[in-house]
């Protein structure tokens, strides 16, 4: 009688191969969970940036922030101007600058932290923009640093250094009011204050001012911003008027000091 010899079960596996497919199938899941969720959250943020821009939502900031002084038809109140004709650019201007809302009546507004995100300004000046239409934001190219620096030193000593200072330091004017220092000033608010005319400011329209004549403005007080003083002190960058007042003050009061003190010492 034949001995029957056990059969060995066919297609038998090892058992770290569930492990293996186990493994493999949790990080393809994990994967494609976390693709989708950050498709997700990107829509959720662009759809958010978009919403939180429109005019609808600009309307309702400046009704709650803005309507008081210059109301809710924007055509002003005893407290503020009429808004009529400013425009976005004179919006981003005073806001993105802290100037506005205003904290306090005085000579002018100064300059203060930042109150709302650039979004919020940006839906508010689309809301001014579409009811009482005013300048509006330049080309890229305008604010790009890459005019004549030399004309632009030309056009700012000629149009703007009585108020400003030739190094863009800023300086005083009358009944407490003064020209803001431009150390810190952005291309962009360079170009909207040429153009809007915030504060004391007069307005360079494309006649007293071409837009190329603008870029070089520009690209010369980006230029002052970069240039560092090898000297130390800048001293108000008002060249020997400035340095001689210190000499006068600090250097002769110094020799006075010690010429007392030598004085005192041999008595």
């Amino acid at each position: 009688m034949a001995r029957e010899t056990p059969s060995r079960s066919k297609g038998r596996r090892s058992p770290w191969a569930a492990a293996a497919l186990i493994g493999i199938g949790l990080l393809i899941t994990g994967g494609v969970y976390a693709g989708a969720s950050a498709a997700v959250a990107a829509t959720s943020t662009e759809s958010t940036v978009v919403s939180a821009a429109t005019v609808e939502d600009g309307e309702k900031l400046f009704q709650a922030n803005c309507a008081t002084c210059h109301g809710l038809d924007v055509q002003g109140t005893d407290d503020g101007p009429s808004l009529y004709g400013v425009g976005e650019l004179s919006v981003h201007f005073q806001m993105s600058t802290g100037r506005m809302p205003l904290q306090m009546q005085g000579p002018q507004a100064p300059q203060k932290p930042v109150q709302f995100t650039d979004e919020q300004i940006a839906a508010i000046g689309a809301y001014i923009q579409s009811i009482a239409p005013g300048p509006t934001f330049p080309e890229p190219e305008v604010l790009d640093g890459e005019g004549n620096a030399s004309e632009g030193g030309e056009l700012f000593r000629i149009n703007c250094a009585m108020c400003h200072n030739v190094a863009g330091a800023g300086g005083a004017l009358t009944e407490g009011k003064y020209a803001p220092a431009l150390y810190d000033t952005s291309p962009l608010n360079i170009y909207a204050a040429m153009v809007t005319g915030p504060q004391n400011m007069p307005v360079f329209n494309d006649m007293t001012l071409t837009t190329e004549e603008k870029r070089d403005i520009i690209t010369y007080l980006l230029f002052l911003q970069d240039t560092t003083s090898p000297g130390g002190f800048t001293l108000g960058s008002l060249g020997p008027v400035s340095e001689g007042l210190f000499i006068w003050i600090f250097g002769i009061g110094a020799l006075i000091a010690i010429t007392v003190w030598i004085t005192a010492k041999s008595n």
